[in-house]
């Protein structure tokens, strides 16, 4: 299609030049090159006998490029599943709220959460690093990075930064007006909160000790650890402190005195943290590596109890609130049960170990199913995390594994690789297949009981391991392909097996894909063999072979539109059309291995992600790349939601999950295919930001290729007829009032009101009024007033813009009153008219215009018959009517002509 068309048609005398924006009305975009798109605004003129599109401005020049914005699309939420890190915790209690609160170091900000139902209530600002120390007093809370010291107002905002170490800081330490930061290097640094000066500074020989702790002691003196390794803590006693040492001892030691008081010994390994209970028991809590939580009496000096497995992981921090028998660890204990022992009250978990496969669970977007290298499966909800709930551990026995717990028992499985999830009967069966890494026993799972599932389907093979599942969208069968090349078919309600593909197998090698259609007639699956086959689902017969171009990673059916795409082991993705059986898009571009990809709601777009660290976007229908940009860390698995507002995703080493909200669904996104030489940029995972440069931002390029939001004006141009906006009902039954005001007629005339004088008599209405006669004091209106001035100005913007904000029945009444017969003069009348033919002169308010004039012709037509100053002035009016009228036709026909060529022509 050429940039120039040529359309001969007739040549209008009175138009010299109409300009038609085409980007209004055809959708559609201008190729020039393969590989660029441009997307432009055209204009028609006339030349000669021809009328001539010419491109008269570029919206999206060929030559730009993006840069500086990373993603187009998305743009991070929030993450999921974080709650804490190795650092210990901060407790503080709100005097207003009467309520504690807990802190806890999550990356590059911290959370608080309440204590009384565990639920998150604020997230800081991120800070360019990680966390290396939290501390909080009354009003600020201090979160160190590097050699930097950041103070947060209101659990959100930096308010103050402390610049003055030379080494990264470890310890933080406040008190009153002041704060005590250490660093490796031994340097204390004592700061005036208020002012950020430096109060004192001391520098220790980190060759004889290295601090370790520091602590703030009830008498106003601070103690500082100078053993490595060192846990310390205060005692409810004054002067009194626990000191937990790397080889597991435990010594309460009063520091006035220097006297040990007493020494325990804890089986589990260093002692990771110490807390003691204030509410009347002289109990102390220990932590340690490995998840066991010991219970010791302080008057009796022994062990009382055991809290077994209390984690799965290191403890980092214990905590007893003041007064209350209740522990915190992000677990919330509560003391209340004979022996001194403590039972769960509330928690808050996530994976211990990376996700490895995550993938919405429903139709609603809400909740997240994410299997873990930790073996767990657990369902995070993007609404609050109150919801989120965990499936448990894969276990053979699952009798067993409730009796001896997930820790002792022998029988569990390894970490999931993949799952499948279909919710149309899991009210009824098991809803969730999954296959473990190494196994050839794949397990289902139950969502709304929370639990590992009834079935454990294993084919009759050895020695080798499921790669691929699926089930199909009815919840009746669940397909799994093995790491030998067969296919077998289960029931989910059963678990019997209901057939297998091919005679002897599927494929020749190991199955990396398989997928089941929507209405379960086809099932397709690929090989390392190379091949993609479609199977007949019911009779298990080869209908079709599609030899690939190399050997298949993973393969993912969007089951709406039919589309199947194939991820190869050369960095490459292929699109077929089940169809017509054909591949239809071949995408190029990554530099590594494809992790995942998932499918937009309405399949028009496929977004991948591999080992290069890139997230790719590909638009199906134009076959291109729309959209890239790099995280930190390599995504391993991805899942749009099905309502579309967000896309999720898992990194390597990463343990949260992450929330990329899609930005096409609230704003005007510009998408065009990226060129070839597209250097995408970072983006932080959601939660993080990068650190704030010193130097001025750097404004943007007055070439730069994004589009902004377009602001229309009140007139695209002159030469242009544009409409009110205004709605119908204000415009359109101007010359229905009279029927309107019969049908709302009231049935009955209203009473007279009691209160009223006998001489005054009243009018008819819905509202009583009293009729009074003024005489000469009657005052004309404000529209009157300004037709009046209009005439000596020549300038009738005000009166037009009055009766804008005037309603139908008022916009009569104006109109009514301009007749001499209702106190109003021929001259305004005739001020009206010109008004008329100014609003037609400027093509402005055209619908407007045609309704007024309509209302007065219809109220005064007689008498403008009568009066040769006022037929003069309708002659006028009907001459702008006529031109505006015929510019109208000459622009309708014109775009019918093009619409109708473009529609039966082979562009």
């Amino acid at each position: 299609f050429s940039p120039v068309f040529k359309y001969c048609g007739k040549k209008n005398n009175r138009t010299k030049e109409i300009i038609i924006l085409l980007i209004l009305l055809l959708p559609f975009v201008f190729q020039r090159h393969t590989r660029k798109n441009v997307s432009c605004i055209f204009s028609w003129t006339l030349t000669g006998n021809c009328w001539e599109l010419q491109e008269i401005q570029q919206m999206i020049r060929e030559s730009s490029v993006r840069t500086n914005k990373g993603s187009a699309i998305f743009s991070g939420f929030r993450a999921l599943g974080l709650y804490s890190n190795h650092l210990a915790h901060m407790l503080r209690f709100h005097k207003k709220h009467r309520e504690f609160y807990v802190l806890t170091a999550v990356g590059q900000c911290f959370h608080a959460y309440n204590v009384k139902k565990l639920g998150i209530v604020a997230v800081s600002n991120a800070l360019p690093e990680d966390i290396s120390s939290l501390a909080a007093d009354r009003m600020l809370v201090y979160a160190a990075y590097g050699k930097l010291i950041s103070a947060f107002a209101k659990n959100k905002e930096v308010v103050h930064t402390y610049t003055g170490h030379q080494a990264d800081v470890h310890l933080l330490l406040p008190f009153g007006d002041h704060l005590i930061s250490v660093d490796k290097d031994n340097a204390v640094i004592i700061w005036d909160v208020e002012s950020e000066d430096t109060y004192l500074q001391i520098s220790y020989d980190k060759a004889s000790f290295e601090v370790s702790y520091a602590l703030l002691m009830d008498s106003e003196c601070t103690a500082t650890s100078i053993t490595l390794k060192v846990c310390v803590y205060t005692t409810p006693a004054v002067d009194v402190v626990g000191v937990g040492l790397a080889s597991g001892r435990i010594i309460i030691h009063n520091i006035r005195f220097d006297e040990t008081l007493m020494k325990f010994q804890q089986d589990w390994g260093p002692v990771t943290a110490l807390s003691f209970r204030t509410d009347g028991h002289p109990i102390m809590a220990s932590g340690s590596p490995i998840g066991h939580i010991g219970l010791w009496d302080l008057e009796e000096k022994k062990l009382v109890s055991q809290m077994w497995d209390a984690h799965t992981t290191a403890i980092a921090g214990l905590t007893f609130l003041q007064n209350e028998p209740y522990g915190f660890v992000l677990f919330v204990w509560i003391f209340d049960v004979a022996g001194g022992d403590g039972r769960l009250l509330r928690h808050r978990t996530g994976h211990s170990a990376p996700p490895t496969k995550i993938q919405h669970n429903d139709q609603s977007g809400i909740n997240i199913l994410s299997a873990g290298q930790d073996g767990t499966l657990q369902s995070f909800s993007t609404v609050h995390e109150r919801f989120n709930k965990s499936l448990g551990h894969g276990t053979l026995n699952k009798t067993r594994a409730k009796k001896k717990g997930v820790t002792h028992d022998t029988a569990k499985l390894p970490a999931i690789t993949t799952f499948a999830s279909e919710t149309a009967r899991q009210s009824d069966w098991d809803g969730i297949i999954a296959c473990h890494r190494g196994f050839l026993v794949t397990t289902t799972w139950n969502y709304q009981k929370g639990s590992i599932g009834a079935h454990k389907l294993e084919p009759e093979l050895w020695s080798y391991v499921v790669q691929a599942v699926d089930i199909t969208s009815c919840g009746n069968f669940a397909v799994i392909a093995l790491s030998s090349g067969h296919i077998d078919v289960y029931n989910m309600q059963s678990g019997f097996h209901r057939g297998h593909f091919g005679k002897d197998k599927a494929h020749a090698g190991p199955v990396r894909g398989v997928s089941v259609d929507a209405l379960n007639q086809l099932t397709v699956s690929v090989g390392a063999d190379r091949l993609l086959k479609i199977w007949r689902f019911k009779s298990k017969e080869l209908l079709h072979t599609h030899s690939l171009p190399a050997a298949p990673a993973s393969s993912l059916l969007h089951r709406d539109s039919g589309m199947l795409a194939i991820a190869l082991d050369d960095f490459t993705v292929h699109i077929l059309d089940m169809e017509t059986r054909r591949a239809v898009r071949r995408f190029s571009g990554h530099r590594g291995q494809i992790n995942d990809m998932t499918f937009s709601p309405d399949g028009r777009w496929l977004i991948t992600a591999s080992m290069d660290c890139a997230i790719r976007t590909w638009d199906l229908p134009s076959g291109s790349l729309v959209d890239c940009f790099l995280v930190d860390a390599a995504a391993v698995s991805l899942s749009m939601s099905p309502t579309g507002n967000f896309l999720t995703s898992s990194h390597v080493d990463g343990l949260g999950i992450y929330l990329w909200s899609n930005s096409t669904l609230c704003s005007m996104v510009s998408l065009r295919p990226l060129p070839a030489d597209y250097e995408p940029t970072v983006i932080m995972l959601p939660g993080t930001c990068p650190s704030k440069d010193t130097e001025e931002e750097e404004v943007l390029d007055a070439d730069s290729s994004e589009m902004l939001e377009y602001i229309s004006p009140a007139q695209l141009d002159e030469h242009l007829v544009t409409l009110s906006l205004l709605p119908d009902s204000r415009w359109k039954n101007l010359l229905h009032l009279d029927i309107i005001k019969k049908k709302n007629k009231p049935k009955e005339p209203p009473k007279l009101p009691k209160a009223a004088p006998f001489f005054i008599p009243t009018i008819p209405g819905l509202v009583p009024h009293q009729v009074v006669n003024l005489g000469v004091l009657a005052q004309k209106s404000t529209f009157y007033l300004q037709l009046e001035n209009a005439l000596d100005n020549n300038s009738y913007e005000e009166p037009v813009k009055l009766l804008r904000e005037l309603g139908p029945s008022a916009i009569e009444t104006e109109l009514r009153a301009l007749s001499p017969d209702m106190g109003g003069e021929v001259r305004v009348m005739q001020s009206f008219l010109k008004m008329i033919s100014s609003i037609l002169q400027s093509k402005r308010d055209f619908d407007l215009a045609q309704a007024y004039l309509a209302l007065f012709l219809k109220l005064h037509l007689r008498f403008i018959a009568d009066q040769p100053e006022l037929m003069e002035e309708a002659e006028s009016v009907s001459a702008h009517l006529e031109e505006t009228w015929m510019s109208m036709q000459t622009l309708l026909n014109q775009n019918i002509c093009l619409l109708s060529y473009i529609k039966s022509a082979l562009l």
